[in-house]
C-alpha cells in the first residue's frame, strides 16, 4: 500500500499545515530555496519513492508561486512517487480564459499545460473563476466548492429579510445556489466593465427596499466592483450589506476601499493568505473540504458528495 505524504509550497504554508492536520499526517519535508538572483530551488528532504504526493499550492501571484509548485511536481516525479496531485487552492490566472480581444493569450489553458507537462497526474481546486477551465485539463480535475462552509456561516448568522445578489449575470448561478440554500430572494448587479479592474453598475435587477444584501462572488481582487455594487444598493435601499467570496486577492487598494465603503462585513476563506488584517474582514478556514478530497483521493473513493453546488 502506498503511503500519503501532504507538502506545502510557500505561497500558503498555514493552509497546508491545517489539511495535513485534518488528514492525521506530518507535513513532509520540503526545502525551498530562493538564489540571489530569484531562481527556486527545490528538494524532498525524506523518501517518496513509491508514494502519493498531494503538493498544496496557490498560483497567485507573484509568478514565483506558479513557478514553485511547477518545480515541486517535477521534483516529486523525479524523485519517483508513484502519483502526484498538484492541490490548488486558489487557480491563478483562470480569469483570462478566452480570447475576449484580438492579440491575447489564453493563460488558464496555458497554465493547465504546463501543470500537466510538470507531471501532474491530478488536479484538485476550488471555485474555479470559470468551471470549463477544467476542461482545459489533460488530466482529471476535483472541483470543490467553499459554499458547504460560507452558507453555514450565514445560517448561523440568521440575518432576516436577506436577499442574495449575484455582483454580475456571470455568477448568477452561484447566487441562486446561495439563495436556495438560504431560503432567500435573488437580486441581480447589471454592470460593465470598460477595462480590466474597473466596473461600473448599471441596473440592479431585483426589489432591495429595507432587504439586508449579501453579495456572493469567487473572489474580490481590487474591491472596485464590490464597493460600487455596495453604494448602488444603499442607493437602491437597502439596510445593509454582506459579502462573500472564496478568494481574498485583495490587491492595490482593495483593504482601503473596503474600510472606506458601507459593507457591513466580508467573509472570505483561507485559499489566499491575507495581506493584513482588516475589521471588516472574517476568515473561514477550507482546510477540512481539502483534507477530505485528498483522503477520499487516496482511498480511491467518491468525493461527489464535496462538490456543493446547486444541480437545478
Amino acid at each position: 500500500m502506498p503511503s500519503l505524504k501532504v507538502f506545502g509550497g510557500r505561497s500558503n504554508r498555514p493552509l497546508a499545515s491545517k489539511i495535513a492536520e485534518a488528514i492525521g499526517e506530518p507535513m513532509g519535508d520540503c526545502e525551498i530555496k530562493s538564489f540571489s538572483d530569484g531562481e527556486l530551488w527545490v528538494k524532498f528532504g525524506e523518501n517518496i519513492r513509491g508514494s502519493d504526493v498531494f503538493i498544496v499550492q496557490s498560483t497567485n501571484p507573484p509568478a514565483e508561486n506558479l513557478m514553485e509548485l511547477l518545480i515541486m511536481i517535477d521534483a516529486a516525479k523525479r524523485a519517483s512517487a508513484r502519483k502526484v496531485t498538484a492541490v490548488i487552492p486558489y487557480f491563478g490566472y483562470a480569469r483570462q480564459d478566452r480570447k475576449d480581444q484580438p492579440r491575447v493569450s489564453i493563460t488558464a489553458k496555458l497554465v493547465a499545460n504546463l501543470i500537466t507537462t510538470a507531471g501532474a497526474d491530478r488536479v484538485i481546486t476550488m471555485d474555479l473563476h470559470a468551471p470549463q477551465v477544467q476542461g482545459f485539463f489533460d488530466i482529471p480535475v476535483d472541483h470543490l466548492y467553499s459554499s458547504a462552509v460560507l452558507v453555514k456561516h450565514f445560517r448561523r448568522k440568521e440575518i432576516k429579510n436577506l436577499a442574495v445578489a449575484s455582483p454580475d449575470v456571470g455568477g448568477i448561478k452561484m447566487a441562486r445556489a446561495y439563495a436556495k440554500r438560504l431560503e432567500a430572494d435573488l437580486v441581480v448587479i447589471d454592470k460593465r466593465r470598460p477595462r480590466q479592474n474597473v466596473a461600473e453598475v448599471m441596473n440592479i435587477i431585483g426589489d432591495v427596499q429595507g432587504k439586508n444584501i449579501l453579495i456572493v462572488d469567487d473572489l474580490v481582487d481590487t474591491a472596485g466592483t464590490l464597493c460600487n455594487a455596495v453604494e448602488a444598493l444603499h442607493r437602491s435601499g437597502a439596510a445593509s450589506v454582506y459579502a462573500a467570496c472564496t478568494h481574498p486577492v485583495l490587491s492595490g487598494a482593495a483593504h482601503e476601499r473596503l474600510q472606506a465603503s458601507r459593507l457591513q462585513r466580508l467573509l472570505v476563506t483561507d485559499t489566499i493568505p491575507l495581506r493584513a488584517e482588516s475589521s471588516k474582514i472574517e476568515v473561514e478556514s477550507i482546510a477540512f473540504i481539502f483534507a477530505e478530497a485528498i483522503r477520499r483521493s487516496f482511498n480511491h473513493e467518491s468525493i461527489s458528495s464535496l462538490f456543493d453546488v446547486d444541480k437545478s
